[in-house]
């Protein structure tokens, strides 16, 4: 059974609060952090999570998809993050990231391109609680799944077998590809439309973890 990270870029923003209270059950909060240089387009900031912290007891799975996440680590950490991932691709040094994120008390994961090699992983395996896989090119919801995710995730499953890290996939993640998924050894699923585009956003996480 996966844990279901509801994406809250894909929810309602005039009405956060109510979007958060009816993704309650699931195992986590995802939100998307976006600069519009690392990626083409802009999102929320540590003043939103700050906001919306108290409205929910999920822990919040924050994705720095952002340049330069050192100078923002700190900020993230203080609004209620509880888990902050910073991309492979960015350019600060990555160990830094991870340690800086844990010296607030945070667990660090790790994301990664669908253009990029999985090996590049492999040196930060002892210090990260999370890696996330991007199954659709960064920057926007809504995308198609890219079918080579599925080895890249076989590939990183073998690499991290016996370690305390979660394996999630962000991006196109609906109900007819995501048994495929906890098959190939996703433990997480980022899910965006396909649950708060349900009109029942309860059942649409029961059946996400296959309950």
């Amino acid at each position: 059974m996966v844990k279901v990270s509801p994406s809250l870029l894909a929810s309602d923003f005039s009405d956060l609060r109510g979007e958060i209270k009816a993704v309650s059950t699931a195992d986590f909060l995802h939100l998307d952090v976006m600069d519009g240089h690392f990626v083409p387009n802009l999102t929320i900031g540590p003043c939103v999570i700050s906001s919306i912290r108290p409205h929910s007891n999920l822990p919040f799975d924050t994705h720095l998809m952002i340049d330069n996440p050192l100078k923002y680590i700190e900020p993230f950490a203080k609004a209620g993050s509880d888990y902050i991932t910073v991309h492979v691709e960015q350019p600060d040094d990555i160990r830094e990231c991870i340690s800086k994120i844990q010296s607030y008390g945070k667990k660090a994961g790790l994301a990664i391109s669908p253009d990029t090699d999985a090996s590049l992983l492999e040196p930060y395996l002892e210090n990260i609680s999370m890696i996330t896989v991007m199954s659709v090119y960064p920057g926007f919801g809504g995308q198609k799944f890219i079918e080579s995710s599925y080895q890249k995730i076989r590939e990183i499953k073998k690499m991290i077998e016996g370690k305390d890290i979660l394996l999630s996939v962000d991006g196109g993640v609906d109900f007819e590809n995501v048994r495929k998924l906890e098959e190939a050894g996703v433990t997480m699923v980022v899910a965006g439309s396909t649950v708060f585009g349900a009109e029942n956003r309860e059942n649409a996480i029961e059946i996400l973890r296959g309950e």
